[in-house]
C-alpha cells in the first residue's frame, strides 16, 4: 500500500483555523452564487456522508469528531443536508456496516467515510462489490483497494503527552487507564500514555483496564469508581461512550466533595464541556486531540478535486498537528505545560521514538 503525508496541508489548515472552500479542479462542477448580502458564496454537486461505527453520531467522541469534519465540508462548498449534499447513517450493530454503506453508494454520495476499525470487514467486502465508489476507512487499513483511502493517527504519540502532564501533575502517584475494545488502535493510546509517565516517573505503574466495549457508560463508571477507590486521581480513557461513565463518576465525586482529587483525561477530541460539574468546577485535566475532523474535510477536498488517494495510508502525527492536547484551560500547571513541550519537540524531532503496542 502506498504511504501519503499531507503534512504541510494539515499543518496549513491548522494554522488557518479552518479549510477554504474547494478551488475546483477535476471534473467536478462548481458554481458561484451570491447572497442576499452580496457575498459570494460556493457551491459544488460532490457529496459526502458517513457510517458510523456502534457509538453513534453523537457519542462526544470519534463518530461525532469526524461528522463534524463532514458537516463543515458541506457548509464551506453550499452543500445541505440529505442526498446530494451531505449526510450519515448510524449503524446500531455491526450486521450493518454493509448494508449502510451499501445504501450510501447507491444514493449516488461521491465519497464515503467509514468510521473506526471495526468497519474494516464490511469496507473490504463492499469495496471489492462497488468498484467505482470511493471509501475512506478512519483509524483502520484496508490495504490493496484502489478504491480505498486509509486514514491513520500517531495517537500514541499525543498519548504520550497526556502521560507526562499526568505524571507531572498527580498527586497521589496512582494513575488509570481506561480502554474500549481489546485491539493494536487502543493498545496504541495505552503504549504511548504509559511511555509517557514512566518518562517522568518510572515509579508509577498505571492501573490498566479495558470495558471490551465503547458504548457501555455504566461499565466506565463501574471501573472508574474502583480506580479512585483506590486511589487513583488521574483517569485517561480512550473507549468511546465508555468514558462517559468515567466522567459521570469524576463529576459525582467532585460535586460531593470540591477537594476530592479526582481528574479526567478525555479522547478523540476536546471534552472539556463534558466534564463540567459547575460553572466554576471542571474535572477534565486535557484530551487526547485526533483531529479526525481536520482529516475528514481534507479527504474530501481532494476527492472534490479529482485528487482522491484511493489506495493509499494516509497518517497524521504530532508533527502536522493531526494529534496533540487540547488546551487544559490552566488546570494543568505552567511548570508541567513546559515539560510537556520539551518532550513533544524531541518526538517531533526524533529524539524519542513512541512505542505502538504496550510490552507484554
Amino acid at each position: 500500500m502506498k504511504k501519503r503525508k499531507f503534512g504541510l496541508a494539515l499543518a496549513s489548515i491548522f494554522a488557518a483555523g479552518s479549510i477554504l472552500a474547494a478551488c475546483g479542479g477535476g471534473e467536478e462542477k462548481e458554481e458561484k452564487t451570491t447572497s442576499d448580502s452580496g457575498t459570494t458564496e460556493q457551491t459544488s454537486d460532490f457529496s459526502v456522508a458517513m457510517v458510523t461505527d456502534t457509538g453513534g453520531v453523537d457519542d462526544r467522541s470519534f463518530n461525532q469528531s469526524t461528522w463534524e469534519g463532514i458537516e463543515a465540508f458541506g457548509k464551506e462548498n453550499g452543500l445541505e443536508k440529505g442526498d446530494g449534499g451531505y449526510d450519515y447513517l448510524q449503524s446500531a450493530a455491526e450486521s450493518d456496516y454493509v448494508t449502510n454503506l451499501n445504501s450510501l453508494i447507491r444514493r449516488d454520495f461521491d465519497l464515503v467515510f467509514a468510521v473506526g476499525f471495526a468497519l474494516h470487514n464490511a469496507v473490504a467486502e463492499v469495496a471489492d462489490q462497488q468498484q467505482d465508489a470511493k471509501i475512506a476507512i478512519i483509524d483502520e487499513v484496508v490495504a490493496d483497494k484502489e478504491n480505498v483511502a486509509s486514514i491513520m493517527f500517531r495517537a500514541n504519540e499525543a498519548s504520550y503527552l497526556a502521560g507526562v502532564a499526568a505524571a507531572k501533575e498527580s498527586k497521589s502517584g496512582k494513575i488509570g487507564f481506561i480502554g474500549g475494545m481489546t485491539g493494536e488502535i487502543i493498545g496504541g493510546f495505552q503504549a504511548g500514555f504509559e511511555a509517557g509517565v514512566a518518562a517522568v516517573n518510572p515509579d508509577i505503574v498505571v492501573d490498566v483496564e479495558y470495558a471490551e466495549s465503547f458504548t457501555d457508560a455504566a461499565k466506565g463508571q463501574q471501573i472508574a469508581k474502583r480506580m479512585y477507590d483506590s486511589g487513583v486521581d488521574i483517569i485517561f480513557h480512550a473507549a468511546g461512550g465508555v468514558g462517559n461513565g468515567l466522567f459521570t463518576e469524576a463529576k459525582e465525586r467532585k460535586a460531593k466533595d470540591p477537594n476530592a482529587n479526582v481528574w479526567a483525561i478525555g479522547v478523540d477530541r476536546d471534552q472539556y464541556d463534558e466534564g463540567k460539574v459547575d460553572d466554576s468546577t471542571n474535572i477534565m485535566l486535557t484530551s487526547v486531540l485526533k483531529r479526525v475532523d481536520v482529516a475528514a474535510q481534507e479527504v474530501a477536498k481532494l476527492a472534490q478535486e479529482g485528487k482522491f488517494p484511493g489506495g493509499e495510508l494516509i497518517t497524521y502525527g504530532l508533527s502536522d498537528g493531526g494529534v496533540d492536547l487540547a488546551d487544559s484551560r490552566g488546570a494543568i500547571s505552567e511548570e508541567t505545560m513546559t515539560t510537556v513541550e520539551e518532550y513533544k519537540q524531541k518526538i517531533i524531532d526524533g529524539e524519542i521514538t513512541v512505542p505502538e503496542q504496550p510490552e507484554k
